[in-house]
């Protein structure tokens, strides 16, 4: 099934990887959910090389793709690239829908902390209707393997959130840094949205800015997990643009993670 979704509802949807378990004894396949949906809570996607760009898992600077069968769900269930901290990348193909009225589109960019594409909208003389906006996904998750030793880094993605600790085995009393990248280069003061889901259930979102250097931290508490969010709105180019009628295109980066309660 392809993710694909109503115009009425897909503006606000997030994309992110979920891990069955987040730590794993190291004999373990790694098994993961692709996700859409909002507040933590959302529709699995089955595994569809279609639909996606990049499917892999990075153990430092060793990667190996994800090898899945057609319909495969969970969508990843493969052995780690190794003992340590892994990291599971996913990237999607790029997708388009259409906000049948400014007003919905507004709705999307007041969100998303992008306010400021409703001048450059108008400047532009972009319609008030039909508006097409192509999005695509750039998601990581962080999964412990036997001792969970490693760290996050930059693995070249378009946009990417890249941990500055090690959520499993870091002293992280004083929250959980993380660096927000655009074509690998920080993104200084823009919104990190939190999604924390505690062990009943329960979520709670928050709102968070990076400082100078494209960091924010973010606070955690033990025994919950975590998912982060954060979206590049731009002017639709090349092909998008020339193929699709495009006007906007949204990159969206998400990060999911785990802090153990001992």
């Amino acid at each position: 099934m392809p993710l694909a979704f109503s115009t009425t509802v897909a503006f606000g949807h997030e994309f992110w990887i979920d891990p069955l378990d987040f730590t794993l004894e190291g004999s373990e396949n790694i098994e993961a959910e692709l996700r859409v949906g909002q507040e933590f809570s959302g529709a699995t996607y089955s595994y569809l090389p279609a639909n996606f760009k990049l499917f892999e898992i990075a153990r430092g600077a060793e990667r190996v793709p994800v090898l899945g069968r057609m319909g495969d769900r969970p969508a990843l269930n493969q052995a780690p690239a190794g003992e340590g901290l892994n990291v599971v990348l996913h990237v999607t193909k790029d997708y388009d829908l259409v906000y049948s009225e400014l007003s919905k589109f507004e709705t999307f960019v007041r969100h998303k902390d992008a306010a400021w594409t409703l001048d450059e909208h108008a400047a532009a003389g972009f319609p008030d209707t039909d508006i097409v906006e192509i999005y695509t996904r750039f998601a990581k998750s962080l999964v412990a393997v036997g001792n969970g030793e490693g760290e996050d880094r930059e693995y070249g993605l378009l946009t990417e959130i890249v941990a500055q600790a090690n959520p499993y085995t870091d002293d992280l009393s004083g929250g959980f840094p993380v660096r927000v990248l655009y074509e690998g280069k920080p993104r200084a003061d823009v919104q990190v949205e939190l999604f924390a889901k505690a062990p009943d259930g329960t979520v709670g979102v928050t709102l968070h800015r990076t400082d100078a250097d494209g960091v924010a931290t973010l606070p955690v508490e033990k025994g919950v997990t975590y998912l982060a969010d954060a979206v590049v709105l731009r002017r639709a180019s090349g092909s998008n643009r020339a193929l699709k009628g495009a006007h906007w295109e949204s990159l969206w980066a998400s990060l999911t993670f785990a802090v153990p309660d001992e």
